[in-house]
Formats: structure tokens, sequence, C-alpha cells
């Protein structure tokens, strides 16, 4: 557990900075864990004796996310289109089973559209160009006395120059965390109800309402009163976020019981893989996105 919470407090720290910098070290990153997640993904698969496009897809996994941090659609659904064909050419030439085709197109969705999403969410305001120096950026402003003495919810909010893009990522990966620490409390604490006990036995109703609990806290805390988006936004907000995430962990964990896994990797000690880390977002990335996109948020 110890190992966990340290793990758990330095992958904060990361993302902290990431989110903040945004710009070419988050795309960066995000292609990265994208590429790990596929990985892990396609090793989940094998062990079950499916065997999967590993090179193929990696590719057309990478060039769909530089299509996405670039900004450009036609470029995007192109990689995808072009890896899947790629993908159906080795069921043709070199005797690739349709499940093992089927396995790895959908992984491409699966595990590219998401990420893709979280890149355009960073990217949604105008952002530091590459040739910028840091030094050029004001994330702090001026230091002044009297926030010492008159320190408020204003204060707070002008502490951090945030663009956009930044403001709803935090919102993203914080409604996501709330989910899974609040569903993993109240579930070990007081859980008795199982939600999918041939799926995830640990899963509980109760553990899902505090999800959904603490989800809406934290979207009416961060989203409304440090961000000022609408309450009622957030409030609708916090559930959808929680039933995507429970989702989204469900749905990995339905993958990882059909092979026999525990956990899709070890990279993260305490943790499991970054696919057993990026389950939820996998799932409230892309379904945020398009919340932000119909409510209005940006």
């Amino acid at each position: 557990m110890i190992l966990r919470i340290i793990t758990g407090i330095i992958g904060i720290i990361i993302a902290a900075v990431l989110i903040q910098i945004g710009g070419t070290p988050f795309a960066i990153a995000a292609i990265i864990l994208a590429l790990i997640a596929w990985f892990e993904y396609c090793s989940v698969f094998n062990r079950a004796g499916i065997s999967t496009a590993y090179i193929f897809g990696a590719v057309a996994l990478a060039l769909m996310l530089c299509c996405a941090w670039l900004g450009n659609l036609e470029e995007f659904l192109g990689a995808l289109t072009l890896g899947t064909i790629a993908i159906f050419l080795l069921m043709v030439l070199f005797g690739l089973r349709p499940t093992d085709v089927g396995v790895s197109t959908a992984g491409l969705v699966y595990i590219g559209m998401p990420f893709a999403h979280l890149i355009m969410l960073r990217f949604l305001t105008d952002e530091r160009l590459p040739s910028e120096s840091m030094d050029n950026v004001k994330i702090l402003p001026d230091f002044d006395a009297s926030l010492l003495t008159n320190f408020d919810l204003a204060t707070l909010q002008a502490m951090f120059n945030l663009d956009m893009g930044c403001k709803l990522i935090w919102i993203l990966f914080l409604c996501t965390w709330a989910s899974d620490t609040f569903a993993y409390f109240v579930g070990s604490s007081i859980g008795s109800h199982k939600i999918a006990p041939s799926i995830s036995p640990n899963k509980t109703v109760e553990g899902f309402i505090g999800s959904i609990f603490g989800t809406v806290l934290t979207a009416v805390l961060f989203g409304h009163f440090l961000f000022a988006f609408p309450m009622t936004q957030m409030l609708i907000l916090g559930v959808v976020m929680a039933i995507a995430a429970t989702l989204g962990d469900l749905a990995e964990s339905t993958i990882k019981r059909f092979a026999g896994v525990k956990d899709s990797g070890f990279l993260i000690p305490g943790h499991g893989g970054v696919w057993d880390r990026f389950d939820s977002i996998l799932f409230t990335a892309p379904i945020f996105y398009y919340f932000a996109l119909i409510f209005g948020l940006y």
C-alpha cells in the first residue's frame, strides 16, 4: 500500500506539470502513454491466444495521435483508415485470423480515439508555440503581499493563469480520479452488494454510489467554484463522469478476466500497467470532450 501511495503521488506530480505546461511535452507524453497501453493491450490478448498486429497498429496509432496533435481531422481519419486496411491485409497476405484482425482494429479505436480526444481537449485554445521560451510564459502573477492577508477564492483563481484547455483537462482528470478513489474507499468500507461479480468481484453498488457523490462534489468544487463553470452543468457532469469511469474500469476488467491476467503490465509499481491506470480515462476523455462541446464549456 505504501508503494502504491508513493507511486501515485509521483504520478500526480508528473501529470500536474505536464497538464500545466501543455504544448509539445503534453502531446508527446500522451503519445508515449498510448503506445505503452497499446503494447499492454496486445500482450494481454496474446496471453489469451490472440495474435495482434503489434507493429502495424503501433505505427497507425502514432500517426493518428500526431494528426490529433496537429489538429488535422482529415489526416487523423486517414491514418485510422489506412491502419485498418493494413491490418486486414495482414489477414490476406499472412494468414492473420479474423479474430486477430477484429481485436487489433478494435484496439486502434479503443486506445487511439480516447488519447486523441485527450490531446485535442488540451489544445482547444491557442497554446505556446514550440519555438517560444518558457521564460516568456506567465505562470504565476507578480507577488502581492496583500494575498497573504486577503486570501479568498478570487485569489486562488488568480494564482494560476490557465487557458481553457488546461482547465478542462484538470476537470477531466480530477473527476476521473475522484470516481476511482471514492469508489475504492466507500466500497472497501461498507460495500456488500456486488455490481458485476463475474467481471470485477470488488466493485459494489455502495462503491458506485460513493463514486457518484465524490465525482459530483469534485466537479462542483473545481469546475464551478474554482473555474466558474455553471453549477447545473457541473452537477450533470459529475454523474456522467462517474458512470463513464466505472464502465471504463469494467471494460478493461472484462478483457483481463477473458485473458486470465490480473494486471496489464508492471510499469507502475503498485498500480500495474499504463492501461490499468488509464482504463477509466479511455471512456471519460471522449465523453467529456463531447460534453464540453455540446454544453458549450469553451
